[in-house]
């Protein structure tokens, strides 16, 4: 199999969100590589009803059956974050590196899948295998994934493997998130008249101040889950960031509006309604200033994922790559706390490393770090 010749194809794809560009376009490439790979394999239009109103949401579903064998299933998405200032969608090879968006996060991880899976033709498989992958993983999928389930029974006591996942270690656990927008209120009125107006940019600078003094103090807060030494962290961190702030129409005219963005990742023994608590009351001590919430985003925390096969697949890797080891992540994924609810296990193995600077500017995958990773897949599903 070429595999980079496919992972350059699928890069060459478009799939920025938002706005959702060319699903069905990068379905139509993956499905006849996994249907010569023996998987069965249907296509999934999500309903604009479960897709909070978008439309276009085209889902790929495999499946290669082993009727009585523990159940497993990939989980992996094709969508990518948008890009700026760089050939993106013009993947190049360099130095054993292969730059595109989406390089690592995450259409090198479907590759080495499918590289794998290459390697097991005609193998029987010691698990009961499904593969999904879906779309707006950058955005947000809960409902769509709610949606999916139908197409992946049986799930109770499954595992879910992401493939959305660092490469080296097996990763157990995640940060919950709460994402707020809070809207600053003033009043509007010419800039030489501003003694009769309220300036909503100004209103927000002591909600920034306070903001500040929690995030202090949140990000003092250590799970006991240990995280990846890559990470320059000994212990999964909480965080609070202020990511964005938006106020003001013209130079001239007092802003009647100011919107501050507000990211709060949790460790997995934070809870995010006491999280949210937390973030208003501190919003709500500051006085003299008018604001509403204009937008919260949840992502609940779920316990780490303990179970044997975490610590066989942990051997496997081991035994690829010289080394092998069981961390937290610091990011954050609908998957967990989905498949928490639907009475699964999840954990996951990627090819992301700290280095390949996903999300960012001419991200990269090591294409070594593809081969490995196909290899602890085959020996994993097959040994």
């Amino acid at each position: 199999m070429d595999y980079v010749r496919i992972l350059k194809d699928l890069i060459a794809i478009n799939t920025t969100v938002p706005p959702g560009l060319n699903y069905d376009k990068a379905v139509r490439y993956l499905e006849p590589l996994f249907k010569e790979l023996g998987f069965e394999t249907r296509k999934v239009t999500i309903p604009a009803e479960h897709a909070e109103g978008r439309e276009g949401r085209v889902n790929l579903i495999c499946h290669r059956r082993e009727k009585g064998k523990p159940r497993l299933v990939f989980y992996g998405h094709i969508d990518v974050v948008p890009a700026e200032g760089w050939d993106a969608f013009k993947p190049r090879a360099e130095n054993g590196k292969l730059y595109g968006r989406g390089a690592a996060d995450m259409k090198g991880s479907i590759v080495a899948l499918l590289l794998a899976m290459d390697s097991l033709r005609g193998k029987h498989l010691n698990f009961d295998v499904s593969v999904m992958v879906t779309t707006d993983e950058e955005f947000s999928q809960a409902s769509q994934l709610e949606y999916l389930v139908q197409y992946l029974q049986p799930i109770a006591g499954a595992y879910f493997l992401s493939l959305d996942s660092s490469f080296g270690f097996v990763s157990i656990a995640e940060l919950g998130a709460v994402q707020v927008d809070i809207k600053v209120k003033g009043k509007s009125v010419h800039s030489g008249l501003s003694h009769l107006g309220e300036n909503a940019v100004e209103k927000a600078a002591p909600l920034l101040d306070a903001l500040l003094g929690l995030k202090g103090r949140v990000e003092q807060r250590k799970s006991s889950i240990a995280a990846s030494p890559d990470t320059r962290l000994d212990r999964m961190q909480a965080r609070l960031n202020i990511n964005m702030i938006k106020g003001g129409i013209k130079m001239n005219i007092v802003p009647d509006e100011c919107l501050i963005s507000v990211d709060r990742r949790l460790i997995p023994e934070e809870n995010a309604e006491d999280a949210k608590k937390e973030l208003l009351d501190t919003l709500a001590s500051v006085p003299g200033v008018t604001w509403e919430l204009a937008h919260t985003f949840v992502i609940p925390t779920v316990p780490p994922s303990d179970d044997p096969m975490v610590d066989r697949l942990v051997g496997v890797v081991s035994e690829v790559t010289g080394k092998g080891n069981k961390f937290g992540e610091m990011g954050s994924g609908d998957l967990s706390h989905i498949v928490a609810g639907w009475g699964g296990r999840a954990f996951g193995l990627g090819v992301i490393r700290t280095e390949c600077n996903i999300h960012g500017k001419d991200e990269f995958v090591y294409l070594q770090d593809i081969v490995d990773t196909a290899k602890i897949f085959a020996r994993f599903l097959s040994s």
